[in-house]
């Protein structure tokens, strides 16, 4: 696999922003009432994340590295400005139901980390294959997220109903506190999946191989002989 193929890859599983490395959560837990916000959010952060990138790494060498903070926050801010007049333009409903959250994609710590920790050491090809990649993992999580919420409290997906009709919406899950079940939902489900991987792979003794180790006491015969 290429280097910018592993770069791309990273940000949908191995470093997905807001169930892996835990960034973004802000936005991650406030927007995603419905899939059309978490939708709607995700390719904001995409377009300022892409162009964000792409910038800073053109300017690194030029960016003094007292102020490097200022200059990525001063970039951030003059796209996100950008994403939110063309939202303003053409998806103002959208725009209407983000609210506060488009102009705080400023201080996201997916933009400014990204921008931190790769853009600016690195060329322009792979910041923007670094972007994309955890931008769209970004997106995809939120729109994933409020897919969740919306099917469990309202009964649709994009506003298309998707259950029976004596399914009882639970209400609350496209509240507030709605969002941290549901990012423990996943996260939980996350963890297990990645236990049971490295299961399969022998990285974890299974409970059958602990109670094992426990009853031969060959460990602690070794040790207690080398103390000696």
């Amino acid at each position: 696999m290429s280097s910018l193929s592993k770069e791309f890859l990273k940000g949908l599983w191995a470093e997905l922003p807001p169930f892996r490395v835990l960034l973004g959560l802000c936005p991650t837990l406030a927007v995603t009432s419905t899939a059309e916000n978490g939708a709607g959010m995700g390719a904001a952060v995409i377009f300022v994340l892409t162009l964000s990138n792409i910038i800073i790494s053109a300017l690194r060498k030029i960016i003094p590295a007292k102020v490097r903070i200022a200059c990525f926050i001063v970039v951030t801010a003059s796209l996100v400005v950008s994403v939110e007049l063309l939202m303003q333009a053409y998806m103002y409903p959208l725009y209407q139901k983000l609210g506060i959250f488009v102009p705080l994609i400023v201080v996201n710590c997916l933009i400014l980390g990204r921008a931190e920790a790769f853009a600016s050491r690195n060329s322009i090809i792979p910041s923007i294959a670094d972007a994309l990649g955890m931008g769209l993992g970004f997106g995809l999580s939120l729109t994933f997220l409020g897919a969740l919420r919306e099917v469990l409290g309202s009964g649709t997906v994009f506003g298309v109903p998707v259950m029976w009709e004596s399914f009882k919406p639970a209400e609350f899950m496209v509240m507030a506190p709605g969002a941290f079940v549901a990012l423990g939902m996943i996260l939980a489900g996350m963890n297990a999946f990645n236990r049971y991987q490295s299961r399969k792979k022998g990285e974890v003794p299974t409970e059958s191989q602990n109670s094992t180790c426990a009853s031969c006491g060959a460990c602690n015969a070794a040790a207690n002989c080398g103390s000696k």
